[in-house]
Order: C-alpha cells, then sequence, then structure tokens
C-alpha cells in the first residue's frame, strides 16, 4: 500500500493535468495483453497494422512481466496540457543511472529481454543509445497509433475532470475521491492506495497533489519512487463510450436542425472561401449569404479568418462532425 499524507495547502494545491505521453506508454499494455483489456480492443484492432515490427518490438519490451512499465517513460505533467513532443523531450533528457534503475524495476524477478540489456552495463553511451532509440519508436507510435484519436481522447479526458472538480465543490475531497477506483479511499488526510507493489508513506508537504486521469490506466499508479512528489494517475469515466461506432448517419438530419440554405452552405465550406464566392456557387445575393454565415458562426459551426480584403470562412471542427460525421471516425 502506498499513502499520501494530504494537508490543508495541499488539498489547496491539488490540480489535474493531461498527458499524451502516459496514455501511448501505458497503451503498450492493451497492445501487449489484449484479453486483459476488454473495452479497448476496438482500438486495438484498429491500429495493430499500422505499427512496424521494430517499433512493436522494442516498445513492448518495455512491458514487464507484471505490467511494470520504466517510470522514466511518463514524466510528471509541468503543465495542464503539455504537447507530446515536450513531454517527449523531457524522457530524452534522462540520466543513464534513473534509466537503468527503471528499467531493472520493470522486470523484478526475470531476465531482460534483449532489446534492453544495455542497461546491465556500465556504458553509459549505450544507455543513452537505447534511450534515444525508445524515444524514436514512441515518436513513431504516437504518430500512428495515439494521435489520431487523441482529440476524442482528450474530450473524455477533460470530461472527467469537470466531473471530479464539481465533485470537490460539493463534498471536498472525500467525495473527490469516493469513486475513483475501489483501491482507493481517503480518510483523516490520508490518501491510500491499495494493492502496490510499492510499500511506503508520502508526507506531502506543501508540494500538492496532482491528478491524471488517464484512458488505459487499469487503476490507480502513483509514483513508484517514495521521494517523487504526490501524483495518482487513475483511470477516467467514459472509456467504454471511446471506441463505440457512431450511430448511423441520416442524410436529412443536418437540413432538419439548421434548415436547408444554412445546410448547404455547410457542407460547402469544406474549404475557405468569401462571401461572393459563397454567393455566386449557390447563386443567392452576398447579403442572404452573410445573414446565414452569421447564425452559424455564433454558434461555432464556421470560423473566419482575414485574407487582404477579403474575410474567408470556413467549417471548425464542430462544423466538420455535423457535416460529415465518417470523418471524426
Amino acid at each position: 500500500m502506498i499513502s499520501f499524507l494530504l494537508g490543508v495547502e495541499d488539498l489547496a494545491d491539488t490540480r489535474f493535468a493531461i498527458s499524451p505521453i502516459h496514455e501511448a506508454v501505458l497503451s503498450l499494455r492493451v497492445l501487449r495483453e489484449p484479453g486483459l483489456y476488454a473495452l479497448h480492443l476496438p482500438w486495438r484492432r484498429s491500429v495493430v497494422d499500422r505499427i512496424d515490427a521494430s517499433t512493436a518490438d522494442t516498445l513492448l519490451s518495455l512491458v514487464g512481466p507484471d505490467r511494470a512499465l520504466p517510470d522514466f517513460l511518463t514524466p510528471r505533467p509541468t503543465e495542464f496540457a503539455a504537447p507530446f513532443e515536450d513531454e517527449l523531450a523531457v524522457v530524452r533528457r534522462t540520466a543513464p543511472d534513473i534509466v537503468r534503475r527503471d528499467v531493472r524495476a520493470a522486470y523484478p524477478r526475470g531476465r531482460l529481454p534483449a532489446a534492453l540489456r544495455a542497461v546491465t552495463g556500465a556504458d553509459d553511451e549505450a544507455v543513452c543509445a537505447l534511450r534515444d532509440a525508445i524515444c524514436d519508436h514512441l515518436q513513431r507510435y504516437w504518430e500512428a497509433a495515439i494521435k489520431p484519436a487523441w482529440p476524442r481522447m482528450r474530450l473524455v479526458l477533460e470530461a472527467d475532470m469537470t466531473y471530479r472538480a464539481r465533485q470537490l465543490a460539493v463534498g471536498g475531497a472525500r467525495l473527490l475521491f469516493a469513486d475513483m477506483h475501489p483501491n482507493l479511499w481517503w480518510r483523516d488526510g490520508v490518501l491510500y492506495i491499495d494493492k502496490m507493489i510499492g510499500r511506503h508513506h508520502v508526507a506531502a508537504a506543501g508540494r500538492g497533489l496532482l491528478l491524471v486521469p488517464s484512458i488505459f490506466s487499469h487503476k490507480p499508479a502513483p509514483p513508484v519512487g517514495r521521494d517523487e512528489p504526490p501524483l495518482l494517475a487513475y483511470p477516467c469515466r467514459g472509456v467504454a463510450t471511446l471506441w463505440a461506432s457512431a450511430p448511423a448517419v441520416d442524410a436529412t438530419a443536418l437540413t432538419s436542425l439548421l434548415g436547408a440554405p444554412r445546410a448547404r452552405l455547410l457542407h460547402l465550406l469544406a474549404e475557405p472561401l468569401p462571401t461572393v464566392e459563397i454567393a455566386r456557387r449557390l447563386a443567392v445575393t452576398p447579403s442572404a449569404v452573410s445573414q446565414h454565415l452569421r447564425v452559424l458562426h455564433a454558434t461555432g459551426l464556421v470560423t473566419r479568418a482575414r485574407d487582404g480584403r477579403h474575410v474567408l470562412y470556413r467549417r471548425s471542427p464542430l462544423g466538420d462532425q455535423l457535416a460529415d460525421p465518417s470523418a471524426g471516425r
């Protein structure tokens, strides 16, 4: 069991962050042992053929026999939602001794796979070369397997944070942690995380608590090291809806929602166009187009940007989803 002692100042400094590299690294467990992650099987089926063999071999070797992963691959977020590339840059700066320690910790009882045996030697250059190769593979893996679904994943993560923030506002820390996971509970100023490999007690001592909701976490996951500032990655709500197939699209639904003129206009704005060109293509007056564009812009369905003397209009991401739902799948 791992526990965090949280004082008043720590609770006041409890905050959330989203970590794309955290999701990329934890998703490796789904690739390695799909039978244990039934909710993510649709995602796995959609990405497995996009990952080249060399990347798969190297990255899957990082998943230990107990599904542990080297801690250095999931650095503590330093901002609310850092880009993947910024987090990967932090991993690339990891010292060789920490790489050795964390890789060995993922394999506490067994022999390391051939792809990771560089950490058993004293050659720092070899360890750094291994670290850099892992980062190169993670970059390719992100592009192929996680980035295409990241906008949808982020919406689920942010929805969870909104729910948790409301729980904290309504019922304090006790309600915040009440339904996060059965292995987690709050009592007398201490947050307990049960069924952990580590067994230590950490006093936050003014460092606060960082909460990281996760799509691919199957249970709460604090840092392995007792010297790390308090952080808790936890399974977020709504994961079961993430990979569900979209309902069949009714071609007449958009017209029923917006009316025929605005529906035609939204379909037309797959590319940036000025008002006069829109009017020409639809064979209507520019004033009529401007009226509809004002409504579509006010509701967030189109964006606009000035290009010289013209204002260009284009569908927003929300407008794309309404006009062509299949594009977001």
